[in-house]
């Protein structure tokens, strides 16, 4: 009987019994291909599982055939979120046939499949594995951080599909067949299925690598290799090419692969590793050392130097026997040598390459052949080298070729030692790791053939490197199953029961409530009706393999209870036992999750059980680890499972205090009897005894007795109801408690044999400490409570004063004076060394700190006490200042304690922190709020810190959020407080904001008439915060919508018949077209990057419409009626502008990729040019470099003209600057100057040429190469070829190499490298001024040699078609570097007679061109303007708008008039570039006057001189200028000067003039007020090209200059709108910020204010930034180091959260500053009466303040005393409010409803106490008063009389309890006789407030002949008591009072 109970006594109860089917089973037979497939009702096929879960071998032992049927298998992981937090639920991976399913769930949660795949052929395998991805960012320091793709890959016969979460998916074919793949922490390890996998090769044959690795599904799959050490001290890296190594586990962390050795039946398990890249050499080095001594060892054979680690072992003894193979006379030597490369190659080698294309020669032609044969004992015949020719006869000569470079690297860890008998087949069926209760882990490997479980124990070596085996231990075991949550494994014995272990501890069997429990009688072992009836017909014989006995202790079974496991086999013994062909029995266990597995049971069904938690308890959770880390390890693992089984028996602890049970079960292991001891007896009331105890016999009698009620008086409940506040108001009278019986006031000793009887003054120390750390914690009241008691026991009984008094001032109701005592006999004591005398007390360790007192170093458990530690280096670095209280490791303040036995290990202390990272880090305040987001600590943890020890950190948080610096981290600013911040950095990361925010969907509906128009994407939102006044933005999509008809307002003359009034309508109709075409510019700038497409959706392009509408009726009007001749192809450019305008509109942050921009491919051939657009725009926003190479080449191959210009000068512009070589190819193809001169002729047209030769110039823009520069200076003069080649257009091309040149050489000036041959300027400047031309050098000189039978040029330069090309080359060569010689080369001439040479037109190029040099000189004044001017124009020329003309004949007026205008515009084009984007109110000024000026004259009588078309011009020149300044802002005179640009239709306005006015509106508006330009070398290269000051004559003009390049403005804008958006409505509103400009030489450094939302001026010139106050919360954005995060702000649409501050309302509703007028009032009238509850939403939007306000601040009817209460929660509220920390409100209560209740005399705990004296010393500390003096208004308990009130009324009250017979109590304390009881609170409350030393200190401190007050002063020093405590203590401890008169 005894025995028994003891087995029910171990016994652990298992929870949560649930059948288990895989949920894939059911979604399979759901699965629409399962037609063909029903998977039978097999048994499933076991599978090895690896610890994580991962994958495990299919093929195991139970099974014979995988083929023969189709088998279903599965595993289960614990489930992974995306985001890494903890998530309770299962993942199932299900196979059958050729289906995968991956469903979830949980038993709270119904399972879901979540993903399932179908396969081609049949699955072998599914396995999870993660795959790292490095980023390619390499800017970054470290070298890029790596992404984890989580991925599911499935093997299949003859390849690997891999599918990641995201929806990658991707298939690697395999080259050789596959046995096994299995998940590694790098990627996939393979095995490769060796077809001859018994039979070693024949001698002469090298075997390949058995084991590969595939690292990434796109890279290839490489050998493994492994390393391992020589006899001469050399390492040798090999192939792994042995067949009988066969992998049975691999682990990710630590990263482990264990192999079985299949002829040494041996384990051996090695380390997984990346190669390093000496390893790598190493095995591709040639073969020619192989020679060398050193490497005679490296031919021998890896696996016999493996197989012969040990010695004795060996069957030979040759002096090289370690390198000898064992077996060699069995099999051949079979593993790769040195691998060398050598040129000849087996027959093997070869024939498998041509099995398998991927490998075979090219992976392994390193695989050097050595001949081998049978019986060689000594290994150096193995290094003989073949020579070539001796093996031509029986292999291939293959060409060298580069063998792969191998990527995993396998180190050898151990290997189990060599038994005497080792059966064959011993291979390990199952592997995993376990750890066990003290953490220590072990690698268990099942051998079923031995029945046996070994476990190896290995720890990690003290530097991390490597990791150390211990012994192997062997379990008894039939099979087995970690359980990862509870540190425990589960095995089942051979006996058929569970036993659950630690490590190799055994805990205790664990009972399962569902299957027939172990019983006594034979009668309930009837088959119960759950059981399935097939089971009852087994045959009794079963295999002795499912044998198991139900469980031991049957002692009934007909044989005696059977311990030997040998007899386990004999057959007769399951004869007898009846029964069991009824009972089910388990027959193995699978898929440990967490600490649920399944029990596979005889009946062929299973069972998920979940092993129970260690403790569920905080407080019990916290006590045992704390005990656990301060035993040593042996004693700590018994403790952990006597508590375990105590916890977990049958029954659970669900209807008793788990804590109870602890304190019980603690107590006895310590040696106490808890059955004599009063208070834990009582502990159990209502539940049965302690489990740990012997069983008691119930009490017969039914009458009752007054025991229990005597019991119930006694028991801490009623002690603790007595002195609860509840008891007090309802009145109660306290009961007498009758005096306990005598018998339990005899002292009990201990038993010290017991097991923790030694260690109880550790065990204590730490059980104080974690009080401690729950005191830190307000959760954690209710738990100390309880610890305090048993504490107070334990204190007693070790008869330590400090601490019973420390106890009883921090609960006087709890911890009576006296009480029952034990004896311990402190002989057989192990004192720890921490242990100390003085209690350590957190709160005194803080006060100390504060009042400035020397602080000893406060013990601390790593892991356990963390919060005590937080809070005493916080206040080490924010109050006294030490700011290397948190960088360093070893902590001055800090005293870390561990067990006596464990060596010290190194803590990885994560809370180090460097200040490095952040450049504003100015004050103590901010390292310390940045420290602790840095270790994790948030708000949540701040709101349970007690609210004493949170102020100085609340301190902190409150000077913090006032000035935070711009770059904080998100954490950071959450912590502080400053939403706007936090929601800022957020988003540096997403781009949800544009979604959220900026959302610029209209209503449905709303637009339906000018939906069309390519402009309804458009922020209004924001554009109404910019243009607020006005309807500026309507105004804008009135004059450049093409989407609708034209209104031909043309009035019928009477003498004008229909037909000709048709035709006048048309010839009208025709005019407007002009207009109509060239708006499709202009739009694209207004729209530019304004929207986010929809990747299912394409993007509309609005049609561009050339009809018209005539009033009155109506009536359309075409121009295709024939009636008028039109131009052909009139609106294929217009086409393609408005495809770039619509292309434009997509944003560069959107996401597209290849497919859409194909998806958007129109389907009709009218809409080709368009589409040529669209790409175009594309390459514009960056999004063409993901249009795969294969689209290029199609949409080249097509030869339509427009797509090629588009797409060409697309991917330019996308590689702008690369000198991608890709790229430069597909340009030279179109190019004939960069083909070789023998090439074929390409017909290329002309301007497909042009835009190749612009993209080149922009893919090498400033790179200065050599040779492009060299091909594009020739081109700028190629003459005209025979056959009419070169011969039209010459001159855009001209001018397109003129551009290209000067991009390539982007201001490099005169310092282009290694070109001083090419003479660049001289040879620029004679195409500028023209002379004979120069012989062509280089290899194109042949094709120049036949003159052009079209054109005779003679042998001088055609200036006319050069000199465009080359004066802007010089303005781009030379740009911004104030060169003056050749500025000089530059100037007007200044003669009438050069004049007369030089095209007017060229003036203003040349004007422009030296300006642009000579950078610095520009000024924005008409001075300036004027000194470009040379004297002869300005002495003769009349004033533009002169009335009468001069009859002077000796000089051509109309020569000087043009020279002059065209000069003029020069300079102000200049200027439009230097001043681009920057709102220049000079430039714009002295803009403006030019172009009224040109404006007049255009109606003035010297107009008919300088030429209608030249002023038209100029004027179209100024008003690009005008709009370069203020480009993006849309300024009112400009528009109104477009606007009527716009009207003017008829006469000399042809289409590049309305393009040009239409360029200039659009600039205005550049992407709806959100872009600007900048004035970078690259930006004006772009304008340049965009702006050219020639305008197309007509819409299909490109002769001068290609219409595309006006497009290139895109490369010049600059995204500078900053918008401020309120960060509670998520909505843009208007902020002030400041902006402060860097000095220049122009000016000093300035500041300014702006009203956000603004354009920002080009961020390069700004200092700083900051958000201004008083409505928002301020912040700054310094700008004087790096520019990056504004730039990141503003390029992600420019929000900048703000935040309001409270009783202010934003601009928007209160312009001036009105409104909020009535909330400063309050503010600063300090009447807080006057504040009505209901006025507090002027102040805020807390919905919790709000309610705050309205349940404890407004009076109800019949308020009486209360009204008091609420004025006092009123003005809290208000002081809160106005003085934004809302979050000091609890605090404020808390002091009150404290304060009250020691008025009322009704504290029984002094903690609130104690924390209003820590705020009190904080606001009177050294340092807080120092920081008050230096920021007097500021702080958390400011400006309120709050603190002086609330201490005053403390010591009012205490003062009162000393003058009503307190002192009394007080002198019966000091003298130790403490008998009162009832004045014991009040007395704890004096005691704790005064800080008043202990008793004992008193009277060591020689207190006794003290006679006056000084003297006492001096006495009381050493304790740091306050004098006003003195002044108190003073009548109590002198014995004449009257002596306190000095």
């Amino acid at each position: 009987m005894s025995d028994h109970s003891e087995e029910r006594a171990t016994m652990i109860a298992a929870g949560d019994l649930q059948e288990f089917v895989p949920r894939g089973r059911e979604h399979c037979r759901r699965h629409p291909g399962a037609h063909n497939l029903q998977p039978r009702e097999l048994q499933p096929a076991s599978e090895l599982c690896s610890s994580d879960g991962a994958a495990g071998l299919v093929g195991s032992l139970r099974e014979v055939t995988i083929h023969e049927r189709q088998r279903e298998s599965w595993q289960l992981r614990k489930g992974v979120s995306d985001f890494g937090e903890e998530v309770d639920y299962d993942e199932e991976l299900y196979v059958a046939s050729n289906m995968v399913i991956w469903s979830k769930g949980s038993k709270s949660e119904a399972s879901a499949a979540y993903k399932a795949f179908s396969v081609d052929s049949p699955v072998l395998q599914a396995l999870w594995c993660d795959f790292t991805i490095q980023q390619e960012k390499s800017d970054s320091a470290d070298g890029g951080k790596e992404i984890v793709q989580k991925c599911v890959c499935i093997l299949q016969s003859s390849c690997v599909n891999v599918h990641s979460i995201d929806g990658k998916d991707y298939i690697a074919a395999l080259p050789f067949q596959v046995a096994n793949i299995w998940p590694t922490k790098f990627g996939l390890l393979l095995e490769r299925s060796g077809s001859s996998h018994e039979v070693p090769p024949s001698p002469p044959r090298e075997p390949l690598p058995t084991m590969f690795s595939m690292l990434h599904p796109l890279d290839e799959i490489t050998p493994l290799v492994c390393k391992s050490g020589g006899v001469f001290g050399s390492a040798r890296v090999q192939y792994v090419a042995d067949y009988t190594l066969r992998i049975v586990f691999v682990n990710a962390e630590p990263s482990i692969v264990m192999t079985y050795d299949t002829v040494q039946s041996l384990h051996t398990v090695w380390a997984l590793r990346k190669v390093k890249p000496e390893e790598q050499n190493m095995v591709l080095k040639f073969s020619e050392q192989l020679g060398t001594p050193q490497n005679v060892a490296a031919s021998s054979s890896l696996t016999a130097q493996l197989r012969s680690l040990s010695k004795g072992d060996s069957p030979m003894a040759s002096p090289f026997q370690n390198y000898s193979s064992i077996h060699s006379q069995s099999r051949s030597v079979s593993s790769p040598s040195m691998q060398s490369r050598s040129p000849s190659i087996s027959n093997m080698a070869a024939l498998s390459r041509s099995h398998s294309p991927a490998l075979g020669v090219h992976s392994f032609s390193g695989v050097q052949r050595f001949n081998s044969s049978g019986n060689v004992q000594s290994p150096r015949r193995h290094s003989i080298t073949h020579s070539p020719e001796s093996t031509c006869s029986d292999s291939f000569l293959v060409t060298e070729t580069e063998p792969i470079v191998p990527e995993l690297c396998i180190d050898h860890l151990w290997t189990e030692a060599i038994t005497k008998m080792r059966e064959k087949n011993s291979q390990a069926s199952k592997v995993f790791i376990t750890t066990d209760l003290c953490g220590q882990k072990f690698l268990c490997f099942l051998v079923e053939s031995q029945l046996q479980l070994r476990c190896v124990k290995f720890q990690e070596s003290n530097d991390k490197s490597q990791l150390i085996f211990g012994s192997v231990t062997n379990i008894q075991a039939k099979d087995a199953a970690p359980v990862q949550g509870v540190d425990t494994l589960l095995v089942l014995e051979g006996s058929g029961n569970l036993v659950l272990y630690s490590g190799i501890v055994r805990v205790g069997k664990v009972f399962i409530p569902g299957l027939p429990a172990p019983s006594l009688t034979m009668s309930n072992q009837m088959p119960r009706p759950s059981t399935p009836l097939d089971s009852v017909s087994t045959p009794s014989k079963t295999l002795n393999k499912h044998l198991g006995a139900l469980e031991e202790s049957m002692l009934l079974s007909p044989v005696a209870e059977l311990r030997d496991s040998s007899k386990l086999h004999d057959s007769t013994y399951v004869e007898d036992c009846t029964f069991q062909q009824h009972g089910t029995f388990i027959h193995a266990l699978r898929d440990p999750v967490h600490n649920r597995v399944t029990l596979e049971l005889s009946s062929n069904t299973m069972v998920r059980i979940t092993i129970p938690e260690i403790a569920t308890s905080e407080l019990v959770k916290t006590c045992l680890q704390g005990v656990k880390a301060i035993l040593p390890k042996e004693i700590a693992v018994q403790m952990l499972v006597k508590w375990y089984n105590a916890y977990n028996a049958p029954g659970g602890p669900s209807y008793r205090l788990e804590w109870n049970l602890f304190v019980t079960c603690l107590m006895n292991m310590m040696g106490y009897n808890t059955e004599k001891l009063t208070w834990t007896r009582n502990l159990n009331v209502g539940g049965s005894p302690s489990p740990v105890s012997a069983p008691k016999k119930a009490r017969p009698s039914e009458t009752g007795s007054d025991e229990d009620w005597e019991y119930l008086l006694s028991s801490d409940y009623h002690r603790n109801f007595e002195s609860h506040p509840l008891s007090k108001v309802l009145g109660l009278d306290p009961l007498e408690v009758l005096a306990p019986k005598d018998d339990f006031l005899q002292s009990l000793s201990l038993d010290y044999s017991t097991l923790l009887f030694t260690h109880i003054p550790a065990i204590f120390f730490v059980l104080h400490l974690v009080y401690e750390e729950f005191k830190l914690n307000l959760l954690m009241g209710e738990e100390n409570r309880l610890l305090v008691v048993l504490l107070v026991q334990l204190a007693r009984d070790l008869k330590l004063e400090a601490y019973i008094d420390y106890y009883y001032r921090d609960y006087p109701a709890l911890v009576k004076s006296s009480g029952q005592t034990c004896i311990i006999d402190q002989g057989f004591m192990h004192h720890p060394a921490f242990f100390s005398a003085e209690p350590p007390s957190i709160f005194q360790w803080l006060s100390s700190c504060l009042k400035g007192g020397r602080v000893q170093p406060y013990p601390y458990l790593p892991g356990i006490c963390d919060r005590s530690k937080l809070v005493i280096l916080s206040v080490a670095l924010y109050i006294l200042g030490d700011e290397s209280a948190v960088s360093n490791e070893a902590s001055p303040y800090l005293y870390k304690i561990t067990s006596g036995q464990q060596k010290q290990q190194i803590e990885q202390d994560d809370s180090r922190c460097c200040f490095g990272h952040s450049t504003s880090i100015s004050s103590l305040a901010e390292k310390l709020i940045i420290w602790l987001t840095n270790i994790g600590f948030t708000l949540r943890d701040l709101e349970t810190l007690p609210f004493g020890v949170a102020l100085p950190i609340r301190d902190a948080i409150y000077y913090c959020r006032e000035q935070p610096a711009s770059d904080w981290p998100e954490a950071v600013c959450v912590l502080i407080g400053r939403q706007d911040l936090s929601k800022q950095a957020c988003e540096g990361n997403l781009l949800k904001s544009k979604s959220v925010m900026l959302s610029s969907d209209s209503p449905p509906g709303a637009e339906s008439e000018e939906d069309e128009d390519g402009m309804n994407n458009m922020n209004d939102e924001v554009m109404s915060l910019i243009w607020s006044k006005d309807l500026r933005v309507q105004e804008v999509r009135r004059l450049l919508q093409s989407a609708r008809p034209v209104r031909v307002n043309v009035v019928q003359m009477p003498e004008a018949s229909d037909h000709d009034f048709i035709e006048e309508k048309e010839n009208r109709l025709l005019q407007l077209c002009q207009r109509t075409m060239a708006l499709p510019v202009g739009r694209g700038m207004f729209t530019l990057f304004s929207y986010h497409p929809i990747p299912a959706e394409q993007l509309p392009i609005p049609k561009l419409n050339l009809t018209g509408r005539a009033p009155p009726r109506n009536s359309t009007v075409d121009l295709n009626s024939g009636n008028i001749d039109v131009p052909p192809n009139m609106a294929c450019w217009a086409s393609f502008h408005n495809g770039v305008a619509a292309g434009l509109k997509i944003a560069p942050a959107s996401r597209i990729d290849s497919s859409w921009i194909i998806y958007n491919k129109p389907k009709n051939a009218e809409q080709a040019n368009e589409y040529a657009g669209f790409l175009m725009a594309l390459g514009l926003s960056g999004h063409l470099t993901k249009l795969a190479t294969l689209n290029i080449h199609d949409y080249l191959t097509k030869g339509h003209e427009m797509t090629s210009i588009g797409l060409l000068l697309g991917v330019s512009a996308a590689k702008l600057g690369t000198m991608d070589m890709a790229i430069t190819r597909l340009l030279s193809i179109h190019i004939p100057a960069l083909l070789p001169p023998t090439s074929t002729e390409l017909d290329v047209p002309h301007n497909v040429q042009v835009a190749a030769v612009i993209g080149i110039g922009l893919v090498y823009q400033g790179t200065a190469h050599r040779h492009t520069a060299e091909v594009l200076l020739a081109e700028i003069g190629r003459p005209p070829g025979p056959e009419m080649e070169y011969c039209t257009d010459r001159e855009s091309y001209s001018l397109a190499s003129g551009l290209a040149l000067g991009m390539v050489c982007l201001g490099h000036g005169s310092n282009l490298i290694g070109m001083s041959d090419l003479n660049v300027p001289e040879q620029l400047y004679q195409y500028m001024v023209g002379g004979h031309r120069r012989f062509q050098a280089g290899m194109h000189r042949e094709k120049h040699k036949s003159p052009s039978y079209q054109i005779k040029e003679g042998d001088t330069i055609n200036v006319d078609v050069t000199c465009p090309g080359a004066t802007l080359a010089f303005a781009m060569i030379y740009l911004k570097t104030n060169n003056r010689s050749i500025a000089d080369w530059l100037q007007a001439p200044d003669t009438m007679y050069l004049l007369d040479f030089v095209k007017p037109e060229f003036l203003l190029l040349r004007t422009l061109a030296r300006c642009l040099i000579l950078w610095d000189d520009i000024m924005p004044s008409t001075e300036w303007v004027d000194s470009n001017v040379p004297q002869i124009i300005r002495e003769n020329s009349i004033p533009l708008h002169a009335t009468e003309l001069p009859s002077s004949e000796d000089l051509s007026l109309e020569t000087l008039m043009q020279a002059h205008v065209y000069i003029i515009a020069g300079a102000c084009l200049s200027l439009g570039f230097r001043f681009a984007g920057s709102e220049n109110k000079a430039a714009f000024n002295c803009l403006d006057k030019y172009a009224t000026d040109f404006l007049k004259s255009l109606s003035a009588p010297t107009a008919s001189i300088i030429g209608h078309y030249n002023l038209e011009t100029c004027l179209s020149v100024l008003l690009l200028s005008l709009a370069m300044v203020v480009a993006g802002s849309g300024n009112l005179k400009v528009l109104q000067l477009c606007r009527f640009m716009h009207k003017k239709t008829g006469g000399e306005m042809n289409y590049g003039f309305h393009l040009a006015h239409h360029m200039a509106l659009g600039l205005l508006f550049l992407g709806g007020g959100r872009y600007s330009l900048s004035t970078s070398n690259s930006s004006i290269a772009a304008l340049l090209c965009a702006l050219y000051p020639h305008f197309p004559v007509h819409s299909t003009d490109n002769r001068y200059h290609l219409q595309a390049l006006r497009h290139l403005y895109v490369l010049a804008a600059d995204p500078r709108l900053l918008i401020p958006v309120d960060v509670d409505s998520n909505t843009p509103c208007y902020a002030l910020i400041e902006v402060t400009f860097k000095g220049t030489q122009w000016y000093a450094e300035t500041t300014e204010e702006m009203m956000a939302p603004t354009l920002l001026p080009e961020l390069h010139l700004l200092k700083q930034i900051r958000v201004k106050g008083p409505r928002y919360w301020e912040l700054l954005i310094d700008l004087s180091n790096e520019t990056n995060h504004l730039k990141s702000i503003l390029s992600k649409g420019g929000v900048l959260y703000v935040k309001l501050r409270a009783g202010q309302l934003s601009y928007k509703e209160d312009p001036m500053g009105w409104r909020s007028f009535s909330a400063q009032t309050i503010t600063h009238g300090n009447e807080a009466r006057s504040f009505k509850p209901e006025d507090i939403s002027a102040f805020t939007s807390d919905p919790a303040l709000l309610l705050f306000a309205e349940y404890f601040c407004k009076p109800t009817v019949n308020m009486g005393q209360k009204q008091e209460m609420l004025d006092f929660f009123s003005s809290i509220l208000y002081e809160c409010v106005t003085q934004e920390k809302p979050e000091m409100l609890p605090t404020y209560i808390a002091i009150d409803q404290a304060v009250r209740r020691l008025e009322r005399g009704e504290m029984s705990e002094t903690f609130e106490l104690g924390q209003i004296k820590l705020v009190l010393e904080f606001f009177n500390s050294r340092c807080h008063q120092g920081r008050m003096s230096r920021n007097p208004n500021r702080g958390l308990f400011m400006n309120s009389e709050f603190l002086p009130v609330m201490k005053c009324t403390i010591d009012k009250a205490l003062d009162q309890w000393l003058q009503a017979g307190g002192d009394v109590c007080l002198r019966s304390y000091l003298s130790r006789q403490l008998k009162d009881e009832s004045q014991q609170n009040m007395l704890a409350c004096f005691l704790v407030y005064h800080s008043v030393p202990l008793p004992g200190q008193l009277a060591a401190g020689g207190l006794e002949g003290i006679t006056n007050f000084s003297e006492m002063l001096l006495k009381f020093k050493q304790w740091n008591v306050l004098v006003r405590a003195l002044l108190r203590l003073a009548p109590v401890l002198l014995k004449n009072p009257q002596s306190m008169v000095l």
